[in-house]
């Protein structure tokens, strides 16, 4: 088994879109980035990532490469997955916390659930979202960023 570890944070901007675990929440900011600034899938690539002892996603993805400006992160996640396979490993959960102040996270937490497991290949109850709030404090308390940590556990063998 190996356990891997990431974290993203991204600040708050006008006029884009808010895309979180894949899912595009309403709002009336989106997260800041070269992509498409979704902290929660950020994360669980960083995680998976780091189990596999393939560094972060700056090294794979990194934003002096115009092919990926605006990516989706899902295609970041999707290519993740790839060299997962490539390993021969396979995923056995995920556990991603959200924290922010706004918006509230729990109505969408089924659909980044749905959204992960089937970018992932694996079974939703393999894919934990919590949220929380940072009390008011620092930037995520003033409402001007959101952040993520993910950590997921792999295992041998492949999902197929």
């Amino acid at each position: 088994m190996k356990i891997g570890i990431g974290y993203d944070v991204h600040r708050f901007e006008e006029g884009r879109r808010l895309i979180l675990g894949g899912v595009e929440i309403p709002y009336v900011k989106g997260l800041l980035g070269y992509s498409d600034g979704d902290v929660v899938l950020h994360a669980v690539s960083d995680a998976i990532l780091g189990a596999l002892g393939l560094g972060d996603i700056g090294q794979h993805f990194p934003d002096t490469d115009p092919a990926n400006k605006g990516i989706a992160s899902s295609q970041i996640l999707k290519k993740v997955r790839e060299a997962l396979e490539a390993a021969k490993m396979r995923v056995g959960n995920v556990d991603v916390v959200v924290i922010a102040e706004e918006p509230k996270i729990y109505p969408f937490k089924a659909k980044m659930v749905e959204m992960i497991s089937g970018v992932l290949k694996i079974d939703k109850g393999l894919v934990n979202i919590k949220a929380t709030t940072n009390e008011g404090v620092g930037a995520i308390g003033r409402l001007e960023a959101v952040a993520s940590y993910a950590v997921v556990a792999l295992q041998e063998g492949t999902n197929s």
